[in-house]
């Protein structure tokens, strides 16, 4: 936050920071291999098998990926050529790693099994990206609330937009806060900088805002475990975008009654 709410400097100030966020925001969801670049998504088997436009062969076993390039030029990992095959083992819902082949980068990612998806900076919707369509930040949407760690940060299983998929998350704990005369507790996953995130739906979810999920990140608490819950910096996942992500949904309770008109909206791709 940027000041006291109501005091007419601080709330031009406070505008002025969103929309220097969210030309940010924008800009990294307008990386030629970020999200939006996606244009496939394959399971892989457990044989080797080829994969349209895309050298060598990939497979995965019970522990890991493989990719063996057959020969194939130009293909690179980590900086250096592969000359030999490749073996990926990966965390479950964890980062991928990304194999480059000419001007597109194959991600290879473990969500279950493992897939691979090619991220293309040609792709049509990145070419077409215009933005994402935001409600008009307001002060009175950040909100102060307090966190509560769990005593043994618990593993904690939630669905996906893909049918039959699950993710595995650890949360620490739960962020509680008021909002129109009542409280309201989220489950709360590990975030970015010793922070938090929060996977939330509302009354706005598959009317002005997409209709799976929302997430918000929530700065470290103080030391007397205050946070700061700013929603006008809510924002989509991935699979709000592009259908080759893998996004999770929100665990169980995460629902708010109220609608939260604050952060982004339903992308202009699913309009």
């Amino acid at each position: 936050m940027t000041g006291v709410v109501g005091d007419q400097v601080d709330v031009e100030r406070f505008v002025a920071d969103w929309e220097a966020w969210k030309e940010g925001r924008e800009r990294d969801l307008a990386d030629p291999y970020g999200w939006l670049a996606l244009v496939s998504l394959d399971w892989l088997e457990d044989a080797p098998r080829t994969y349209p436009g895309l050298p060598g062969a990939w497979w995965q076993d019970e522990e890991a990926a493989h990719f063996d390039p057959r020969g194939a030029e130009g293909v690179v990992h980590e900086g250096e050529p592969v000359t030999g095959p490749l073996r990926f083992a990966l965390v479950q819902s964890g980062p991928g790693v990304r194999v480059t082949v000419g001007g597109v980068e194959v991600e290879v990612a473990r969500r279950g099994g493992y897939l691979i998806r090619v991220h293309d900076p040609e792709a049509p919707a990145l070419k077409g990206f215009r933005g994402v369509p935001a409600y008009e930040p307001r002060p009175e949407w950040v909100l102060t609330g307090s966190y509560e760690p769990f005593d043994e940060p618990r593993p904690t299983t939630v669905g996906a937009v893909v049918e039959g998929l699950t993710h595995v998350y650890t949360a620490p704990g739960v962020v509680r806060f008021r909002h129109g005369g009542a409280e309201h507790a989220l489950t709360a996953f590990n975030g970015k900088d010793g922070g938090l995130s929060i996977l939330f739906t509302d009354a706005t979810s598959g009317v002005t805002t997409y209709a799976a999920n929302r997430s918000l990140a929530v700065p470290p608490p103080g030391e007397d475990g205050s946070v700061v819950l700013d929603f006008t910096r809510a924002v989509n996942l991935p699979c709000a975008f592009t259908d080759f992500a893998t996004c999770p949904l929100p665990p169980e309770g995460n629902r708010l009654p109220f609608a939260v008109e604050a952060g982004e909206k339903t992308p202009h791709e699913r309009s």
